[in-house]
């Protein structure tokens, strides 16, 4: 089911996770402006009800730190509390450059973008199962197009979450289920998850990166790599073989 439909008399319900900055908080205010009721969360319940202020009657939040075992029972009673959902958004992720392989890091990435990533995604998977029908879509990365050796466990991770998808893609048509997939992959976005002090090719407004998110969910794009220039970056890259890419200087 699409982003432009709704099952009969049901309003328009999304759940974003990681909806408390960067990309998330600007799909969340367009889906405000086009009528969405939203329930949103993330770890900062401050920011959660900063955003909650905007438009109360719209917004159910929920605290909710993927890293913790439990926390898609949080994911649960949001859903719930919301009154149901058409659309799961998931934008909750880390990543850190770790060309000096802090192993502490690359674990947290993993925890966070692997383990995660699988207790909210395999929640929202359920609740569509039993409804009948559903829109699954995540932020996933161009950097599980090639292993990026200045951030290991971010490009392991992102490729993960889009094989993961690939595959419960197809569980669901095994099943014979109304579930669409969305695989959104951005290039470089400025928020918070890059370092402010780095520089970054081709770096990406997050109003206009929210803009193009929303305009592939509407279109139901299965993937989406956000924009035109990283199109033709993740072509390119696909057509590197393997021995020139682990030659490439690569720098932080």
């Amino acid at each position: 089911m699409s982003l432009n439909q709704s099952h009969p008399y049901k309003p328009r319900r999304a759940v974003i996770l990681g909806a408390t900055s960067g990309i998330g908080y600007h799909v969340a205010c367009l889906l405000l402006k086009e009528g969405w009721l939203l329930g949103i969360a993330g770890r900062r319940m401050e920011n959660l009800k900063k955003l909650q202020q905007k438009a109360p009657s719209q917004i159910t939040i929920q605290a909710i730190d993927i890293q913790e075992e439990g926390s898609e029972r949080k994911l649960d009673r949001l859903i719930e509390e919301l009154g149901g959902m058409d659309l799961y958004l998931h934008c909750s992720g880390i990543g850190y450059q770790n060309s000096n392989l802090i192993a502490d890091t690359e674990i947290n990435t993993l925890i966070t973008n692997g383990t995660g990533f699988v207790r909210m995604v395999t929640t929202a998977w359920h609740f569509f199962q039993q409804q009948g029908y559903g829109h699954l879509a995540i932020i996933s990365s161009i950097a599980g197009t090639k292993g990026l050796g200045i951030a290991p466990a971010y490009s392991a991770s992102k490729r993960f979450q889009n094989t993961y998808i690939d595959a419960l893609e197809q569980l669901t048509r095994m099943k014979k289920l109304d579930i669409d997939f969305t695989d959104i992959r951005p290039g470089f976005v400025a928020t918070d998850l890059l370092n402010g002090s780095k520089h970054y090719p081709m770096l990406m407004n997050t109003e206009k990166v929210a803009l193009l998110i929303v305009k592939a969910l509407k279109q139901n794009k299965r993937i989406a790599v956000i924009d035109w220039r990283y199109r033709i970056l993740v072509l390119l890259w696909k057509l590197i073989p393997n021995f020139i890419w682990k030659r490439l200087p690569i720098k932080n």
